[in-house]
């Protein structure tokens, strides 16, 4: 039986919780180097979220799995939130390489762009919570 996280527009959301995720301790050094970055659109996701302000769900920042760090990541849900940026730019084959990696632990990745997180902010909320009624509801 599956245990209940939260509801989001009436449907009920239940958690998704992975166990003994890698973790790299090398990379713990770089963390407080990129949350000092403050990267603008990370910001901005930032304080939609942080708090549990979004649908009292957990959301942690910068996180390490395995040999990355994540932009997001919710830990009840074993979901990532990646905002993809200029930095992202000629990396396919990395990103695809990064992404399967994370799937094949079991996690969900949703992907969002710098550009929709500073301009379309209400729509990417939105499509988060559809991400989550779809992948986590009953």
């Amino acid at each position: 039986m599956k245990e209940f996280l939260t509801e989001i527009n009436g449907f009920p959301i239940f958690k998704n919780y992975l166990e003994n995720l890698p973790y790299n301790p090398k990379l713990k050094k770089l963390l407080s180097g990129k949350r000092k970055a403050g990267i603008l659109s990370e910001v901005i996701f930032w304080k939609q979220v942080r708090a549990r302000t979004f649908h009292k769900i957990d959301f942690d920042r910068q996180k390490i799995i395995g040999n990355y760090i994540v932009d997001f990541y919710v830990k009840n849900l074993g979901l990532v939130i990646e905002i993809d940026g200029w930095s992202h730019d000629n990396k396919e084959i990395y990103d695809e390489i990064r992404q399967t990696y994370l799937e094949s632990l079991g996690l969900k990745i949703f992907r969002i762009t710098d550009f929709d997180v500073k301009h379309n902010l209400s729509v990417v909320m939105r499509e988060l919570e559809q991400f989550i009624i779809k992948n986590y509801g009953f």
